[in-house]
């Protein structure tokens, strides 16, 4: 019996509907009056999960503050028992983003021991892994192939950090997803398991991910760079709004 089973049935819903959201408060997102606002927001305005640095305290407060379940999300798989203990529904190797800027790179075969270490602590816990984005597209399937294989229950691609806009409007917002969004394609046809999309993301472009072959979306920064809680929440409306059942699959 699939993993993905021991989900809340809301969120097993959205992922077979493939309009799952994510909200994601930040990997290092360690402050918890920002956690506790982004939570509320990405519970009023409609989230199916949300995304938490991996600790106990505030996997707790996201939990109770948005009343959704939540997704602890670390590159170090001894921070996850804890936070698993105090309540998170699923544990995430990734996102990569935050790590980029400084130079640290993960390549394939790290994120492979990674996700077989995390197997070995929770066995029966619910584990996606992000796929980086700096691997060429077929080697970004292979890995994801070798990651269901090592128990990886969900695949996320990423790819905004990468992405060099240059044009204005919605134009800039799909140049922007371009790099998740070819990932998402590609990797949803290298592996059965389901696909989040994430990393550039916007109500532009959620629709294109899920078209692409994506089961849900995370979106960060949309949300998390906003200061106003209310500005947050009409945000997440906004995306939960433009996340439609794909009528069109590309490719």
């Amino acid at each position: 019996m699939s993993r993905l089973t021991s989900l809340p049935a809301p969120l097993q819903a959205a992922l077979h509907s493939r309009r799952l959201l994510k909200v994601i408060a930040g990997l290092r997102n360690f402050e918890a009056a920002s956690v506790e606002r982004i939570s509320r927001a990405a519970g009023a305005g409609g989230a199916d999960l949300l995304d938490v640095a991996c600790d106990p305290d505030l996997v707790r407060l996201a939990a109770v503050a948005s009343g959704l379940p939540v997704c602890v999300s670390a590159v170090d798989p001894q921070l996850f028992p804890a936070a698993v203990a105090a309540g998170a529904a699923m544990v995430e190797i990734g996102n990569f983003d935050s790590f980029y800027p400084e130079g640290r790179i993960f390549g394939a075969e790290e994120v492979l021991a990674l996700t077989r270490r995390t197997r070995e602590l929770l066995p029966e816990v619910v584990l996606s892994v992000t796929v980086p984005h700096g691997l060429p597209l077929d080697q970004q399937q292979q890995l994801a192939i070798d990651l269901a294989a090592a128990g990886a229950d969900l695949i996320q691609t990423e790819g905004g950090t990468s992405a060099r806009p240059f044009s204005p409007g919605a134009l800039g917002l799909i140049e922007k997803a371009a790099p998740t969004l070819a990932a998402a394609h590609a990797i949803s046809r290298a592996v059965e398991l389901p696909v989040l999309c994430a990393s550039g993301l916007s109500a532009v472009t959620l629709p294109l991910a899920i078209a692409a072959g994506a089961h849900g979306v995370g979106v960060g920064s949309a949300v998390n760079r906003l200061d106003d809680e209310l500005a947050m929440v009409a945000v997440v409306r906004g995306l939960r709004e433009s996340l439609t059942p794909a009528r069109v699959s590309v490719g």
